[in-house]
């Protein structure tokens, strides 16, 4: 008989809605992810992510970054004060700031990230309406380890979503946003179970390198 592992401790951080976050906590409390969310830290106040987090019993901190003379200020402060909950992981779910190599570094193979594309194309901002003007047929969304590099690292898992002839940014970020609920909590376990790393700049999956 096996013997169930502690749950993995993490830390969310957020800037907006928190959807990602909601699907993240639904999955907890369901036990199908072996994981505690410690605590939720936004960048922004009475954003409705927070409220989620109070709504689910779990401990939240504002910390804006509007209050620091430098990225790197904020960083440093960000930085101690997640480490204060001893996180094995740290999720980035909306947090729409650029973090400095520092930060980065420091959480090297245990940081997570989602984007609405499918990387590399599409870094950044707009995405929707970038894969729109290319004429693309086909969106979507991935999540990958966090590097220096913005939306950069390397990549665990993508969705894949059709892109229709009458689709608007927001009617294809909508149908993203369905996969990102599915896709985020499923790599979150991966981690949890100690089945996901990131080894000499590369994901891999039950020790296997992995190919999104």
């Amino acid at each position: 008989m096996s013997v169930k592992q502690p749950p993995t401790p993490i830390v969310v951080l957020i800037s907006g809605s928190g959807s990602n976050l909601q699907a993240i906590i639904d999955q907890q409390r369901l036990g199908s992810i072996n994981i505690d969310i410690k605590a939720v830290i936004s960048n922004k106040s009475a954003v409705q992510g927070l409220q989620r987090a109070v709504n689910n019993g779990i401990a939240t901190a504002v910390i804006d970054h509007k209050q620091f003379d430098s990225r790197e200020a904020f960083d440093k402060s960000l930085r101690d004060l997640i480490d204060g909950y001893n996180p094995g992981l740290v999720v980035l779910a909306g947090f729409m700031r650029i973090l400095t190599p520092e930060f980065t570094n420091h959480y090297r193979g245990r940081m997570l990230n989602i984007h609405p594309s499918l990387l590399p194309k599409y870094q950044g901002l707009n995405t929707h309406q970038r894969a729109l003007d290319a004429g693309d047929n086909e969106h979507g969304v991935s999540v990958h380890f966090v590097t220096a590099e913005l939306d950069g690292g390397p990549v665990i898992k993508q969705a894949r979503v059709p892109i229709l002839d009458n689709d608007t940014a927001d009617k294809l970020a909508a149908r993203v946003l369905k996969e990102e609920h599915v896709l985020y909590p499923c790599v979150i376990g991966w981690f949890a179970d100690g089945r996901l790393t990131m080894e000499n700049g590369a994901a891999k999956l039950d020790g296997e390198a992995i190919k999104p």
